[in-house]
């Protein structure tokens, strides 16, 4: 899920055709839907629905790569449905689930993607009032990364631990004293799998920049801190960063690391508005690396794009320490593939094997300064 401002949405190269079936109660919706994806010549729509039933019967009748659907509708709603598909459709079509920007279809929307969704449209009011060009570019731009991704990683079997050299990974607790990380379309199933890692006497900061709407950031805080041993915080400008306590970067804003005498605070602003996403994970790891340095650890996580290389690639040059998310493991391949094939990444790994290394952050190491 993703907050795109104006400009071009970079998405993953897909040359073959995506079938797709739009499941929504909303004949309005059904149409601007079917409208957006049939501009591309790449994306065929092959069946349409109304309701969680048919969607589970479209599914195994007409076997789409892609399905959009709403979370609220009659008969099935589409958590129920997503529940279904899950297991009843072999394999699971990529579900794009479609979510009012409320607080209530803010924590569907996280549930959604517990429950297997690829990623979240998000509709702003009843009548779908955003712009519909960025809307459009965005939407297909993110399923046809989703299809190549998937199509990529067909048969793949999953390469444990892959560092350069072919040594197992670690990284020593007491030279990180500030760990940074960015994610994108899939990323907060992977973002619950590494903070509830996270031990209790963790003895680092933690900055995290995921692409989504304010109000979806927000929840996804509320979530976060519910279920992880220590403290979620949705951030806010001039928010004092401490030891043990994890910070989500509001949606919509960027948001970056300052020193401020002796302590660590966020700073969150609109600019850069030329950044192609807010929060930007470039904006966050390069400020990590100018206050931290060698003590930065980053993990960059599943997302369309190439949000966080430049940053990587700052973490690098400071000295400090990244970790991107493998191929097999990623919604979509952009912004891991992006700094692993810049030559920024540290290790490649799966979400677990990320979080085995995050558990090791905790007291008896580096304090950062607070």
């Amino acid at each position: 899920m993703s907050t795109p401002v104006t400009g071009t949405i970079k998405g993953e190269a897909f040359n073959g055709t995506v079938r797709i079936v739009i499941v929504d109660d909303s004949t309005f919706m059904r149409t601007a839907l079917r409208r957006m994806l049939e501009s591309d010549p790449q994306l065929k729509i092959v069946g349409v629905g109304k309701d969680g039933a048919e969607a589970i019967a479209l599914c195994k009748q007409l076997r789409p790569d892609v399905v959009t659907m709403d979370v609220e509708m009659p008969v099935l709603d589409g958590l129920s449905a997503l529940k279904k598909l899950k297991s009843e459709v072999k394999p699971m079509p990529a579900v794009l689930m479609c979510s009012s920007l409320t607080s209530a279809g803010s924590h569907e929307a996280l549930q959604a993607m517990r429950l297997g969704a690829a990623d979240v449209i998000a509709k702003e009011g009843s009548n779908f009032s955003l712009n519909v060009d960025a809307m459009r570019a965005d939407l297909i731009a993110k399923i046809k990364a989703i299809a190549a991704n998937r199509a990529a990683c067909a048969g793949m079997q999953p390469v444990q631990n892959s560092v350069h050299g072919g040594r197992t990974f670690k990284v020593d607790p007491a030279s990180v004293s500030l760990l940074v990380i960015g994610s994108s379309t899939g990323g907060p199933p992977v973002l619950e799998t590494l903070v509830t890692a996270l031990s209790g006497d963790l003895h680092v900061p933690v900055v995290i920049a995921q692409h989504m709407p304010l109000m979806f950031t927000k929840s996804l805080a509320e979530r976060l801190d519910r279920e992880s041993k220590v403290r979620v915080l949705h951030g806010e400008h001039g928010m004092k960063i401490e030891p043990g306590k994890v910070y989500i970067a509001p949606g919509a804003l960027h948001t970056r690391v300052k020193q401020i005498g002796s302590t660590l605070q966020l700073e969150v602003s609109p600019e850069p508005k030329s950044a192609l996403y807010r929060p930007s994970v470039n904006e966050l790891f390069s400020s990590a690396a100018a206050v931290r340095g060698k003590g930065v650890l980053g993990v960059v996580c599943t997302g369309m794009g190439d949000d966080g290389m430049l940053g990587s690639k700052d973490v690098k040059a400071a000295k400090g320490v990244v970790i991107a998310q493998d191929m097999p493991s990623c919604v979509v391949y952009g912004m891991p593939k992006a700094v692993a094939q810049g030559g920024y990444a540290d290790a490649s790994m799966n979400p677990d094997e990320i979080a085995q290394v995050l558990a090791t952050l905790r007291s008896g190491g580096a304090r950062a300064a607070a």
